[in-house]
């Protein structure tokens, strides 16, 4: 099937879920602003903007290379562009080549420790895409993915890595591994039938839904612990209660409807949470 300019670009777009980065890009610039107290430079900000897309875009495409016969068999999956032929395997390896290649020069326009740091991230964005094949852990696997981007944009502005975004970090590993759990539920059978790893094929939909409650509580009291490191005052607070409510909806729609409000729970509930914490961070740090 031939694909005009304009309609290819939209199926890249799609395939790699770009307006997901709402997830992850409010986390990275928290990150850049709590280490500078304040706004960073512009120059600085545009960097670390550029890798952020050059990064998400890179595993997200190699997440769909890496994927492409499994989710030809998928109910779920099957329509995606590239198990339908809209998109060649080798289009998507290339665009995974040019986001990383772009993750690096924005690396190099950083400071040398992002330089350093940013060949280690690209082996780990690109392997987890494989690790749901052999480890129940993939869900914390993603959950570090996207726990690069506070602690990379800290280091971005700080040069160094200290114990405030390390634990930020860890915050968002919890809060990503949570909800790529409650995502998982719906292929729970697809994935016991294709011998692949995840905690709900592991431990059903009950043991799912503990372990992903587990991991949400964890977040707020870790952005807590980050705000008492840093003396951060009420509209960070009230940001992390925010975050805590958030978490206790997404949970109450997920056991009331199950997964068939899976989308609202999953998109709606995370992007809101993740750009309120940075504009409550944000907030205290301007107050």
């Amino acid at each position: 099937m031939r694909v005009g300019p304009l309609a290819r670009i939209r199926l890249f777009l799609e395939m790699i879920k770009f307006s997901h980065t709402i997830f992850a890009l409010p986390f990275a610039l928290m990150g850049a602003i709590l280490a500078a107290r304040g706004i960073p430079d512009g120059r600085t900000l545009f960097w670390i903007v550029v890798a952020m897309v050059g990064a998400r875009s890179g595993a997200m495409g190699m997440n769909r290379f890496a994927d492409r016969d499994l989710d030809a068999l998928n109910p779920r999956t099957k329509e995606r562009a590239l198990p339908r032929g809209l998109i060649r395997p080798g289009q998507v390896l290339a665009l995974v080549g040019a986001s990383f290649a772009l993750l690096l020069l924005a690396a190099y326009n950083l400071n040398p420790l992002c330089l350093a740091l940013a060949p280690l991230a690209i082996v780990i964005l690109a392997g987890y895409s494989y690790t749901k094949r052999f480890t129940t852990l993939s869900h914390l696997i993603l959950g570090l993915c996207l726990a690069f981007a506070p602690m990379g944009a800290w280091i971005a502005v700080a040069g160094r890595l200290e114990l405030a975004p390390l634990l930020l970090g860890t915050a968002v590993l919890c809060w990503v591994a949570g909800f790529d759990i409650l995502y998982a539920l719906t292929d729970i059978a697809f994935d016991r039938a294709h011998g692949l790893f995840s905690i709900p094929a592991r431990l059903g939909e009950r043991g799912g839904l503990t372990v992903s409650l587990l991991l949400h509580a964890l977040t707020p009291l870790l952005l807590a612990v980050v705000g008492s490191l840093l003396g951060l005052g009420a509209w960070y607070y009230a940001g992390v209660l925010f975050v805590l409510l958030l978490l206790a909806m997404e949970h109450a729609i997920i056991r009331r409807y199950g997964v068939s409000r899976l989308e609202l729970a999953f998109f709606n509930v995370n992007g809101v949470l993740s750009v309120g914490i940075f504009l409550f961070t944000l907030a205290d740090l301007l107050r």
